[in-house]
């Protein structure tokens, strides 16, 4: 017992040491600089009599802090909208001699439990892919309460919006809007080849988010046709093997038609799960590649250098995931639904 209590002393006594020893530790030298008004617009700093320009200064991380800003005014929004719910259903509440404007929901909006029918769940999972296999008691319980506060949030919003109809919401804080100039270079596209929008994507053909992107990149086609050019670039990551060679693969088929090469694109996405070289030239051959040539294309690895461009240039962008879409310079991240483009798509539209 001494011996165990000795011990624990001497290791309460070595760890008070350390941490004495680490707060008592000088401070490590730092970069002298001297903070002051800018010399003029647009200069951030001046490095042995060099003026460093905002642009110089964040280079590659333009977009890393492009997302910052876009996060800070979600929040803003997010918290304004709950704001706005609470004031006008508020108002509204205290009209109606209801106490609270949730209480006002439940009596006025919603009008009791919200219902989800089995339509509706059928629809919910087909569109988001989700196998009937992996659905468990508890995660078709989760699916339904998650849709029930999807639509109990649309007809709070329905009702705001009608509310707010004749009395605005004024805000003082402006959307954040980036400038990415993004080159379409010789790469694939589709739509109208001088239209007012361009949506660069970088994607990857092994990706399980950009194969949902593919569908949306479809819809987005069908409903704005020609006004957007879509341009898909190379991201293949690193730990999708398959990946690259898909690439490459899609590229051979670009190679002999513009037409085929979407249908590639599209074939490949769907059948994901199959991408080995044999497999690749069996999409091919189903899209009407001529298959010698195809052949000595790919396995001459024509475009192998073509595919390294796009990720590097990506990587010198920015991009760390995929799907990345760029419209008009505006950063989209992810496999999010049409409604998130159109908005940017509209407002670009708008602005030309």
């Amino acid at each position: 017992m001494n011996n165990k209590r000795t011990l624990g002393l001497l290791s309460a006594a070595l760890v008070t040491a350390f941490v004495m020893m680490a707060c008592t530790e000088s401070a490590k030298a730092k970069i002298n600089m001297i903070f002051k008004e800018a010399p003029k617009s647009g200069v951030v700093a001046k490095i042995n009599g060099e003026e460093i320009t905002e642009e110089q200064l964040i280079a590659e991380a333009q977009l890393e802090l492009m997302q910052l800003k876009k996060q800070e005014y979600d929040l803003k929004m997010n918290l304004l909208n709950k704001l706005v719910i609470d004031r006008v259903l508020g108002a509204e509440a205290k009209k109606s001699g209801i106490a609270t404007a949730e209480e006002y929901i439940k009596n006025k909006i919603t009008k009791g439990d919200i219902k989800i029918s089995d339509a509706e769940y059928n629809k919910f999972v087909k569109d988001k892919n989700i196998p009937e296999s992996n659905i468990t008691p508890e995660i078709k319980e989760k699916i339904f309460n998650y849709m029930k506060d999807q639509k109990k949030e649309d007809m709070v919003q329905t009702a705001v919006a009608k509310l707010t109809k004749s009395s605005p919401v004024e805000v003082y804080f402006k959307k954040p809007k980036a400038n990415i100039q993004v080159e379409a270079g010789n790469s694939p596209f589709m739509g109208g080849e001088n239209a007012k929008v361009t949506i660069v994507e970088f994607s990857d053909f092994q990706c399980p988010f950009c194969s949902r992107a593919a569908k949306t990149v479809s819809d987005i086609k069908k409903k704005f046709g020609n006004k957007v050019k879509v341009v898909f670039k190379h991201f293949p990551l690193p730990m999708h093997q398959q990946a690259g060679p898909a690439s490459e693969a899609s590229m051979c088929v670009f190679e002999q038609s513009k037409d085929k090469f979407w249908k590639f694109h599209d074939m490949a996405f769907e059948k994901q799960s199959s991408l080995d070289n044999d497999s690749l030239l069996k999409f091919a051959k189903a899209v009407g590649a001529d298959e010698k040539k195809f052949k000595e294309c790919f396995d001459g690895k024509k475009f192998a250098d073509a595919v390294k461009a796009d990720l590097e240039y990506g990587e010198k962008l920015g991009v760390r995931s995929t799907p990345t879409f760029f419209v008009n310079g505006q950063i989209l991240s992810g496999a999010l639904p049409i409604d998130q483009f159109s908005e940017v798509i509209d407002e670009e539209l708008e602005s030309k």
